[in-house]
């Protein structure tokens, strides 16, 4: 099988590598920065291409792994692609390539760093396609990379998105916000780490519902005060505070 990437970030620089270990060839990389796609290139054995026109339209499969908002300029691109067409956004419809013959979804359920090496293994791969035999095609190449492959469609995936927001994102905002109260203290944030670690392990086995703790879930309004006024110079964190506190107040 012979693969094209559209794209040289996170998650392409991680599918690329993963594509590689199971020996499928990666024809080119394309990057809207022609150096990053030399960088990415040169670590999968790929050829990097200056322009969206070099494209090699005998490829077997595509990956769309740019920005969202990217993706209709590529497309413009690939109507004379032979082969699949697949993006893998979180939150794009697969009717995105309407007009192509053959084309879907491939997305990794998962935060992508380029500085840290990750196993497809138990990644969900998410994968939808526009007929039968593309998304055969697509279940046999995502189940040599990971043992968890599921068929989602377009409106479920973007619900599977936004939990993911919630989950990874907002969750290592907070983690950012936590950072920054123990910097203005001279704390360290390695101290939290281990509690970290423990709340994420909890809801491996449990509802995480079922595990909350602290002082908003104990209806605890002496601390929950004592901190508030902690917080009474920086408003914005304050606020945060209190809508989550309150968000919490309201599950138990």
């Amino acid at each position: 099988m012979k693969v094209v990437i559209l794209g040289s970030g996170n998650v392409a620089t991680h599918l690329a590598k993963a594509l590689r270990k199971i020996n499928v060839q990666i024809a080119q990389i394309w990057s809207y920065h022609y150096e990053n796609a030399v960088d990415l290139a040169n670590k999968v054995d790929a050829f990097a291409i200056k322009t969206l026109e070099e494209i090699d339209l005998d490829a077997d499969i595509c990956f769309v792994s740019i920005k969202d908002d990217a993706i209709p300029i590529c497309i413009n691109h690939l109507k004379a692609f032979k082969g699949i067409v697949v993006h893998t956004s979180g939150a794009v419809n697969i009717n995105i390539f309407d007009g192509l013959a053959n084309y879907g979804v491939f997305y990794p359920l998962q935060t992508f760093s380029k500085s840290k090496e990750l196993s497809f293994d138990d990644i969900p791969l998410c994968l939808e396609a526009n007929n039968a035999n593309t998304l055969q095609i697509l279940k046999d190449l995502a189940t040599g990379l990971s043992e968890n492959v599921i068929e989602v469609d377009s409106e479920k995936r973007k619900i599977l998105h936004l939990a993911a927001v919630f989950a990874c994102n907002f969750t290592n905002h907070l983690y950012t916000l936590a950072d920054d109260v123990l910097k203005e203290h001279h704390l360290d944030f390695s101290i939290l780490r281990p509690l970290i670690n423990e709340t994420a392990a909890k809801v491996q086995s449990a509802s995480p519902i079922n595990v909350q703790t602290g002082p908003a879930i104990r209806n605890d309004e002496q601390t929950l005060q004592k901190h508030e006024q902690l917080l009474l110079q920086q408003p914005q964190l304050l606020e945060i505070y209190k809508t989550l506190s309150n968000s919490i107040k309201k599950t138990r």
